[in-house]
């Protein structure tokens, strides 16, 4: 690794918060004001990936670096910690959690133990205040990943179904209350029993060892590819989207089904 570059990108940082001379935007930055930008470049970064666009994922990870820079050099200036402790941290805790690279000899021979990963982390965990099974879920993660997280916490204790068809009997629950909050017309009742079967959906998903995530991005991709052909199809045949009616529209959509993977 080039400590240049690192030195360098922190050098650029702190001279874009410089109070006099900085950049007005990024001087009037703060946590709260940056998050979002943080998340968004995470986006991208996975974005280039599925893309396979390797010149993409470079930038990509320089601006997801940048972000990672801009808060610990707002940390800095607040006498909380440096780009520094952030390296620091993180190494330490890499090395706490891989006993088997980085442990004694009997750690390194006997290799990574089914739950051990998840062994070290509840220790870690123990160390918290919040004693709740639940602690330390992010609430900041995206709506699908974090429902998954919570599932899995409430299963290590117990709290689960004990098989997948629990959890589609669970769906059908859901839909049902869904369809009557629907009939009924209350927009919050409509909103929260939609929550509750997302919620249902994602427990599934975790039962069939599925991540949702993924597999939404993934359907997201295959829907967008599938459109685009469609839209392919009707412009060669001079038509307008817009004009297209139900049934022709399904004819179009079936046969970019059948070419489009």
């Amino acid at each position: 690794m080039d400590k240049e570059a690192i030195d360098k990108l922190l050098e650029v940082m702190a001279s874009l918060r410089d109070p006099e001379k900085g950049c007005p935007w990024d001087v009037q930055q703060d946590f709260s004001s940056v998050a979002p930008y943080t998340v968004e470049e995470a986006y991208e970064v996975a974005d280039a990936i599925e893309r396979g666009d390797m010149d993409a994922l470079r930038d990509e990870l320089g601006d997801l670096l940048f972000q990672v820079v801009f808060h610990a050099q707002m940390a800095g200036e607040g006498g909380y910690f440096d780009f520094s402790d952030v390296a620091a941290s993180i190494a330490e805790k890499m090395i706490r959690r891989h006993p088997h690279v980085f442990g004694n000899a009997e750690e390194r021979n006997s290799g990574m133990a089914d739950g051990a990963w998840e062994l070290i982390k509840e220790r870690e965990r123990a160390a918290d205040s919040d004693k709740s099974a639940l602690a330390g879920v992010a609430k900041a993660l995206p709506a699908l990943k974090r429902a998954e997280k919570l599932g899995k916490r409430a299963s290590r204790v117990g709290f689960d179904w004990p098989d997948r068809n629990g959890v589609r009997e669970k769906i059908d629950e859901e839909l049902g209350e869904l369809e009557e909050a629907v009939g009924d017309g209350e927009t919050r009742a409509i909103e929260e029993e939609f929550g509750d079967l997302l919620f249902a959906v994602v427990n599934l998903a975790r039962h069939l060892k599925v991540d949702p995530e993924q597999a939404l991005t993934a359907a997201n991709y295959k829907f967008e590819r599938r459109f685009r052909d469609m839209e392919g199809d009707i412009a060669a045949a001079g038509d307008a989207l817009q004009s297209c009616g139900p049934e022709v529209l399904d004819e179009y959509w079936l046969a970019a089904k059948k070419r489009v993977g």
